[in-house]
Parts: C-alpha cells; sequence; structure tokens
C-alpha cells in the first residue's frame, strides 16, 4: 500500500505542475502579439489538460485521489511573466524565454521521477511519463525556434 501512496503522491505533484502549466499558457496566449505564437500557446494549455486527465487517470488507477488546484511556485511563475511582460519592448520573446524555463523545469521534473530509484514505476506508468516528457521536450524546441523567430 505505501508504495502505490509514494506513487500517487509522486504523480499528484506532476498533476500539480501540469495544471500551472496549462495556466500558464492561457495566460500567455493571451498576451502573445503574434496570432502563430498564440495558437502555439493555445495548443499547448489544450496539451496539458490532456495531460492532467491521464495523470488522474494514472493516480486512480493506484487506487488513489488526484488534487485539485495549482501549486504556489506556478502562481508565482505567472505572475513573474506578467510583471517581466510589462517591462519589455518585445512581449513575445520575454514571453517565450519564460515558457522556455518553465519548460525546462517540467522536464527536470518528469526526469526525477522517471529516474528515482526509491522505486520502480510499472510500465503504463513510465510509459506515459516518457510519451508526456518528449512531448514538452518538442514544446521547448518549438519555443526556440519562434523565440529566434521573433528576436
Amino acid at each position: 500500500m505505501e508504495y502505490t501512496v509514494e506513487i500517487s503522491n509522486k504523480l499528484n505533484e506532476l498533476l500539480e505542475r501540469t495544471y500551472d502549466a496549462e495556466k500558464g499558457f492561457k495566460q500567455v496566449a493571451d498576451k502573445a502579439d503574434n496570432e502563430v505564437i498564440r495558437e502555439f500557446f493555445e495548443d499547448r494549455a489544450k496539451q496539458r489538460y490532456d495531460f492532467g486527465h491521464e495523470l488522474k487517470k494514472e493516480i486512480k488507477a493506484f487506487g488513489q485521489n488526484p488534487d485539485k488546484g495549482g501549486s504556489t511556485k506556478g502562481t508565482f511563475h505567472r505572475r513573474w511573466i506578467d510583471f517581466k511582460s510589462l517591462f519589455t519592448s518585445n512581449d513575445d520573446e520575454a514571453i517565450l524565454e519564460e515558457v522556455k524555463r518553465g519548460e525546462k523545469e517540467a522536464i527536470e521534473t518528469y526526469n526525477d521521477l522517471i529516474n528515482d530509484t526509491n522505486f520502480v514505476l510499472p510500465p503504463s506508468t513510465e510509459n506515459l511519463l516518457m510519451r508526456q516528457r518528449n512531448m514538452i521536450r518538442e514544446t521547448l524546441d518549438t519555443a526556440n525556434i519562434y523565440e529566434n523567430a521573433v528576436s
């Protein structure tokens, strides 16, 4: 029982970050000047919404309850994006820089969970996490391309 609780607790932490990312992408979509970049952010918000549902399903498979809401750290990051965009001449570039920072942190969180030696993830959970992490890497790569285009 403790094993499943430990894994579901880690998945709940990841779920909080997913909520944060979804809210963050919605927020930056509203701030983006470039229509292509705005659509990119809207698509990423939808992607994180889907990630959240997948994680909730996995948590429930462990017999646990998924958490609701987001983290304080995520709220702080979204406020930082607000503050930073007020003082920069190129909002899209500043927003993309913050998105990249958040995506790098998300990849680290996924890697920490996937590589945690305190427990062995079931194959279905590990596959889910690796797939989501790889999609976040693709988002990071695309954000790099867009940032180079607007700078």
